[in-house]
């Protein structure tokens, strides 16, 4: 028998990931950290402007983690889940497109506008997640979720190629110099993230109750109940909860390389050409590897393929220790191309593989709390063990200490087919 094809919907549901995979790689990896330090915070030493940019990471992922179970309760109250994820997703194009607005030396504000673009994408990725089980069936999920990974690691690649080539040449698109070219830039994900949101809002459809006798102030009391509710209901789900603690620790693994991955290569003396060219071989390493990842998760198992992600990331830690040169970065980039799409996608159709339907949004709400805010924990760790130890290098190996007892407490989950 015949697998079935994508449908429209679910098509359209992952060009979400296409439109805003374009933040988190121009904004978030490219250009935010390395632009904040040399232009916004230029008024500020190496030290403390490395300290803001951490801190106010740290801080944002902290209010996610507190919102991410309330707003999931929240969408599973009536078919509410595409009505906030257009809330939020206003709130990250906005707020990324005012960042074009801001002067050299205004780090305040710019970090303001970027904490609010994160909470933005961060709070749209609760809603979209939970719409997951719509445009799926089970049977399809892993291929569904990867095809969303493997579309935002495709689309936001593109965008930044245009951006880095607006950026090593600002004279082709009619720029002055190369701050004009980042902070456009900047525009650009904006327009790109609006535009192709689009499929999703008009394709994607929800089922279940509207409760339009609701309002808000009810459904508000409504959504701390189901939270509350859910604190106690999900130590019924034994397998869920077990799984949640070891993604809590391997995603922050995963999530910190992610986002100190700019940070790292400069510390170690890499120039800024090095590090771009390799967020890009990343994004297109990326797109065809998660795909693969959702096919032979299907063959091999979601604990199987995690744990072959998982290994490849401790085997990462230890190549980062004697990493010294650009074509060695190079090959991190590479690596880290083939398993970082992967392990997302799986981790999140394994977990909805292991909730209740009825409570997908609620469920995920949780999920996305522990995404969100296992990135405070990282970058704490690696921070201080670099500075206790005077080593960077050191840092980074400190992540074993997130992903080995995650990669334990995966095996810990029960699963039929294993």
């Amino acid at each position: 028998m015949g697998q079935k094809k994508i449908t429209k919907s679910a098509w359209s549901w992952a060009f979400y990931d296409w439109a805003n995979s374009a933040f988190a790689t121009t904004v978030m990896a490219g250009f935010g950290p390395l632009f904040f330090k040399s232009f916004w915070a230029s008024d500020l030493d190496a030290v403390m402007s490395t300290w803001v940019w951490g801190a106010t990471n740290s801080l944002v992922g902290l209010v996610i983690g507190i919102l991410a179970p309330i707003l999931g309760a929240y969408s599973d109250i009536g078919r509410n889940r595409k009505r906030f994820l257009y809330f939020f997703a206003f709130i990250g194009i906005l707020s990324t497109g005012y960042l074009y607005f801001i002067p050299e030396g205004e780090w305040f504000y710019a970090m303001l506008f970027y904490s609010l673009a994160v909470i933005g994408f961060s709070g749209g990725n609760i809603f979209y997640d939970s719409l997951l089980i719509f445009v799926s069936d089970s049977n399809e999920r892993n291929k569904v979720s990867s095809l969303g990974f493997s579309l935002g690691y495709l689309g936001g690649g593109l965008l930044f190629v245009i951006n880095v080539l607006m950026y090593l040449n600002p004279s082709w698109f009619g720029f002055e110099s190369e701050i004009q070219a980042i902070l456009w830039s900047f525009l650009t994900v904006a327009f790109w993230w609006a535009l192709f949101s689009l499929p999703t809002l008009l394709n994607v459809k929800e089922f279940g109750n509207t409760d339009i006798n609701l309002n808000y102030i009810s459904m508000t009391k409504k959504a701390f109940l189901n939270v509350k509710s859910t604190i106690l209901e999900i130590r019924k789900y034994r397998k869920a909860a077990i799984f949640l603690i070891s993604y809590f620790l391997y995603i922050d693994g995963v999530d910190t390389i992610i986002r100190m991955a700019t940070s790292y290569g400069s510390d170690i003396g890499l120039e800024m050409s090095s590090m771009i060219t390799a967020l890009i071989i990343t994004q297109f390493i990326g797109f065809p590897s998660t795909l693969l990842f959702g096919v032979y998760a299907d063959k091999l198992g979601f604990k199987r393929i995690l744990t072959i992600g998982i290994f490849v990331y401790i085997f990462i830690c230890f190549y980062s220790t004697f990493m010294t040169t650009a074509l060695e970065f190079y090959i991190l980039a590479s690596i880290v191309g083939l398993v970082q799409g992967g392990v997302q996608a799986i981790s999140r159709s394994f977990f909805s593989s292991l909730i209740p339907t009825e409570k997908a949004a609620e469920f995920f709400g949780f999920f996305n709390l522990i995404g969100k805010t296992s990135v405070v924990i990282g970058p704490i760790l690696v921070s201080s063990v670099a500075m206790a130890l005077g080593n960077p290098r050191m840092g980074i190996l400190s992540l074993l200490l997130l992903f080995i007892p995650g990669l334990i407490l995966l095996w810990k989950v029960p699963e039929e087919d294993i």
